[in-house]
């Protein structure tokens, strides 16, 4: 392998390792908001303890992500230097703004929820909770703004004298179309995977008869979350998928094995290709049904894999500008298929917990315990879906993946940073698991002592409630 293709195994390994607790991040602080929005309101102590709980397992995943999101932009510098000298000007711009701006603000006010439970009054130690979360979703989007321009290039100018994108309009960057409908996916993918892990963690729980008060509300809450985020994330999907259609069309080709340009287009549901990915052999599909997804009609034109790599031959010179076939095909299959298992089964779980019942099988808890990887590995395989359908693109259109990797990169040195960072997170995952696992086990605090007026504690030292 050369310094290209480790360079890649490096990225890929490491955003799908980072992306694991993204998700979890995003959607559990709103949730967390939401707890402790209701005992606020109520003064129900079964909300505050929920909240100390579920707070403690978003903090954690919190700080996995800060570690594991600093290394991946490293990279850039490092094993992408092509690709940062060519669209640093553009794509390094959102990135900043994220930085200086929403990671700051999640940061800042997550300092003051994790410190101000002793010192602050209720409405105001509240807001900076919700303040925390609303930086959290305003990083994802622009984060998913940079890569949606990697995706569709907009609101930039071609310097031939320097040889680089330059920046023409940072609004039409950040508000063009696949950036909108990219973020509105992630987002409910994201309350998906907090939703499901609400189930999981208080299913747990329930069936040890442990916090049972306070498991049977954030029982409902995360199966109403993961039901109403699965329907969201198959609307936002059709979305992008319709976008895909209009702006990379050789990704929804590759993503259903269709090799030629055909009208009536059906959605396959198996497909086996030739060894050289050149045609189909053998297909299982639904009538028009790719046809109605992609267009809104069955009798709508889908373009396929032979006749676009001729397109692209004419505009973009002679190349190879298929993608992987089969990681593409299998990677979008099991993306719908793992995100709507998670709603299935909270659709089921809901009508089986209706009058407060709680199933007593093993099986339920095995399978709501099941349930948060399901969404997660969703989540990372589309990430997958994504970014390797686009090949041989890394700017669409603009930059081939082999032009961007550092000219002065090693596969020695490459290959030397990813034992090393993949040993690394293999510890942190070890860290991760134990430190969640021994937070579920121990469970929501029995009693929690909080003044009336915390405001009226000005003289008391500074304290972690945690």
């Amino acid at each position: 392998m050369n310094a290209l293709d480790l360079s890649r195994w490096q990225f890929g390994i490491t955003t799908v390792y980072h992306f694991l607790f993204v998700p979890v991040t995003i959607g559990m602080g709103f949730l967390v908001a939401g707890l402790q929005t209701a005992w606020v309101r109520t003064n129900d102590a079964r909300y505050l303890r929920a909240t100390k709980f579920f707070g403690k397992l978003f903090l954690i995943n919190f700080a996995m992500g800060v570690v594991t999101g600093i290394v991946q932009e490293f990279q850039f510098g490092m094993n992408w230097s092509n690709y940062s000298r060519f669209v640093g000007d553009i794509f390094g711009a959102p990135l900043a703004i994220e930085g200086l701006l929403a990671f700051f603000l999640e940061s800042t006010f997550l300092g003051v929820w994790i410190f101000g439970w002793d010192r602050l009054p209720r409405k105001v130690h509240l807001a900076s909770i919700w303040l925390a979360a609303t930086g959290t979703v305003l990083s994802a989007y622009f984060i998913l703004a940079a890569n949606s321009w990697m995706q569709h290039p907009v609101g930039y100018v071609y310097n031939a004298q320097t040889g680089r994108a330059e920046l023409t309009s940072i609004v039409a960057v950040l508000t063009q179309k696949t950036a909108v409908i990219a973020f509105f996916h992630t987002i409910t993918s994201a309350f998906l995977v907090a939703g499901s892990l609400l189930v999981g963690v208080s299913a747990w729980l329930l069936t040890r008869d442990k916090a049972v008060d306070v498991m049977r509300s954030t029982l409902k809450l995360g199966l109403v979350t993961t039901l109403a985020a699965s329907a969201l994330v198959f609307i936002s999907g059709d979305m992008q998928s319709r976008v895909m259609v209009q702006q990379q069309p050789m990704k929804m080709a590759a993503a259903e094995a269709l090799y030629e340009t055909q009208t009536n287009a059906p959605f396959s549901v198996f497909t086996i290709g030739t060894l050289d990915g050149s045609k189909k052999v053998f297909q299982i599909g639904v009538p028009d049904l790719l046809s109605i997804l992609s267009t809104g009609k069955p009798s709508g034109e889908v373009e396929g894999i032979n006749n676009l790599q001729k397109a692209y031959e004419q505009k973009y010179g002679i190349a190879d500008y298929r993608p992987n076939i089969p990681v593409a095909y299998w990677s979008f299959r099991l993306m719908i298929g793992f995100g709507a298992l998670a709603g299935v089964f909270a659709l089921w779980a809901l009508w089986a917990t209706r009058r407060n019942r709680i199933p007593r099988g093993s099986w339920f808890a095995r399978a709501a315990v099941a349930t948060p990887f399901l969404p997660i590995a969703g989540m990372g395989i589309g990430w997958i879906f994504t970014e390797m359908a686009r090949q041989p693109w890394v700017v669409f259109g603009l930059m081939r993946t082999s032009d961007a990797v550092s000219p002065t990169v090693t596969a020695g040195q490459v290959l030397t940073s990813l034992i090393v960072f993949t040993l690394l997170y293999a510890v942190l995952a070890v860290v991760e698991f134990g430190l969640m696992f021994k937070a579920v086990k121990i469970g929501p605090p029995d009693e929690v002592h909080l003044p009336e007026d915390a405001s009226a504690l000005s003289d008391k030292p500074l304290t972690f409630s945690y």
